[in-house]
């Protein structure tokens, strides 16, 4: 088999050492760290966030974590380092609706890489009629009866004869003492002047 010329060798020789050399900066670039997961999650749908964070797959350095809602920037906490993560506090509690977060770190290799994470919070369910405590009806307070006492016809009945016999008057007794003295006192005057006869 006839072998290739000398240029030729020469010419694929360099071609390939072109290759090579154009490889080996590539490599790097494409290993760039990367957001491996994050909590919340991209279009996730949550009742409420206390936490974002964000986990690559290698070491990172200055974080930035900016939370929109709309055209409003929401208030966060500072950026923590934890390892492969980011943390930020979210210090209030979160309306319902749709939010963004946007990140950006450097990467262990020193290049800037960013990102986006759109979420959604959830309006919180209105409460149901059944739930709602109904007042238990009042009870009135009903007054004690007193007994209204009976009056029998005998109890009457001595009542008014006692009545009658305390309602004499005291000179009347008197008089009448006076009238049986004084008849005693002419029978026996009478007596004695018929048996002297």
């Amino acid at each position: 088999m006839a072998s290739l010329p000398r240029f030729v060798r020469n010419s694929l020789a360099a071609a390939l050492a072109c290759g090579l050399f154009l490889a080996i900066p590539a490599a790097p670039a494409a290993a760039h760290d990367r957001l491996k997961s994050s909590n919340p999650a991209k279009n996730a749908k949550v009742d409420g966030v206390e936490t974002i964070t964000l986990d690559f797959t290698s070491k990172v350095r200055f974080p930035a974590v900016v939370l929109m809602l709309g055209e409003e920037k929401i208030d966060l906490g500072k950026p923590k380092l934890d390892g492969t993560k980011v943390r930020t506090e979210v210090p209030e509690p979160l309306a319902s609706g749709k939010y963004t977060i946007a990140w950006r770190v450097v990467s262990a290799d020193g290049h800037p890489i960013e990102g986006e994470i759109p979420f959604t919070v959830k309006a919180a369910p209105s409460p149901s009629p059944e739930s709602t405590p109904t007042s238990s009806p009042t009870e009135t307070a009903m007054a004690p009866v007193t007994p209204t006492p009976v009056t029998t016809f005998s109890e009457a009945s001595g009542q008014e004869e006692a009545a009658d016999g305390g309602g004499v008057p005291g000179w009347l007794w008197i008089g009448g003492g006076i009238l049986v003295v004084v008849g005693v006192v002419v029978w026996f005057s009478t007596g004695r002047k018929t048996n002297e006869t």
